[in-house]
């Protein structure tokens, strides 16, 4: 068997090397949270491209890598990319003592370590909507007494207020309960998908005035039941405008303008950066 603690301290330094975080509890929380416990019993499946391999025995040192592992192949359920999550998580920089919710949770792996980055006094409640998933999820968080998993439906829940939203399902746009759960100062990622060319995860940040937002990279994520389909009304974005976007209103606060570069129910984007003057 390879030395696991030097294997995963060394992928835990490549984390936090790709995330470019400052703060060193990044790649300590990679470092001391093992990936393998929550993925059941090896061989894993990996997924790299569009190829599936089986790792060639139990030995957790195969799924040290920046590669997916399925979790249910028959429902295309992973658990993410390694690298994605550590550059997500480092954009989101949780703090001690502020409360996160973490939308698809699947088994709980990246719960556990944003449920590290929040200690002392810190909380995660975790959405997942499949049932034997948030079953998983739950028991592999047992030993996280910070770390509460919901099976249930977030689009449809009410979210506690939340300094951080963590959603790890593609929607055509958040719905309103998402921003209005944010704090003053919360931040959410999302993974943005209006249109099948349009794969975007987006950073959005509660300021005073509004929700401003920035589309950083693309990305893509299994869809949100129940915020992945756009009515027949929605105006759907081209890639170069949803790349432009950088705030977010709801409807009922500002209606669409000019700027609008998507619009989806109750909620619209705009190529304005929230102003002082602005509303929100």
């Amino acid at each position: 068997m390879s030395n696991i603690q030097d294997i995963r301290k060394f992928y835990a330094r490549l984390m936090a090397a790709n995330a470019g975080s400052p703060d060193p509890r990044l790649e300590d929380v990679f470092a001391s949270v093992p990936r393998e416990a929550f993925l059941g019993p090896g061989p894993w499946t990996v997924i790299t491209g569009s190829a599936r391999l089986a790792t060639p025995s139990a030995d957790p040192a195969h799924i040290y890598q920046n590669v997916l592992v399925a979790l249910d192949a028959d429902k295309g359920i992973n658990s993410g990319e390694p690298f994605l999550h550590a550059m997500w998580i480092g954009k989101l920089a949780p703090k001690p003592g502020e409360v996160v919710t973490h939308i698809g949770a699947g088994s709980g792996y990246y719960t556990a370590l944003l449920a590290k980055l929040v200690l002392p006094g810190g909380t995660v409640t975790a959405f997942e909507i499949d049932k034997n998933l948030a079953e998983l999820a739950r028991k592999n968080l047992e030993a996280y007494g910070n770390a509460t998993v919901i099976h249930g439906d977030a689009v449809t829940s009410p979210l506690p207020p939340s300094d951080i939203v963590y959603v790890n399902a593609g929607v055509v746009a958040p719905p309103p309960g998402w921003l209005k759960a944010l704090r003053p100062g919360g931040r959410m990622i999302f993974p943005w998908r209006p249109a099948e060319s349009v794969p975007f995860a987006v950073l959005v940040t509660r300021t005073e005035k509004g929700f401003a937002c920035h589309p950083f990279m693309r990305s893509w994520f299994i869809p949100c039941v129940g915020a992945s389909t756009a009515d027949t009304a929605a105006k759907i974005p081209t890639r170069e405008e949803a790349a432009r976007s950088r705030s977010i209103w709801m409807i009922d606060d500002r209606q669409p303008d000019s700027t609008a570069t998507a619009t989806f129910g109750e909620v619209w984007f705009s190529s304005d950066p929230v102003h002082a003057g602005d509303n929100g």
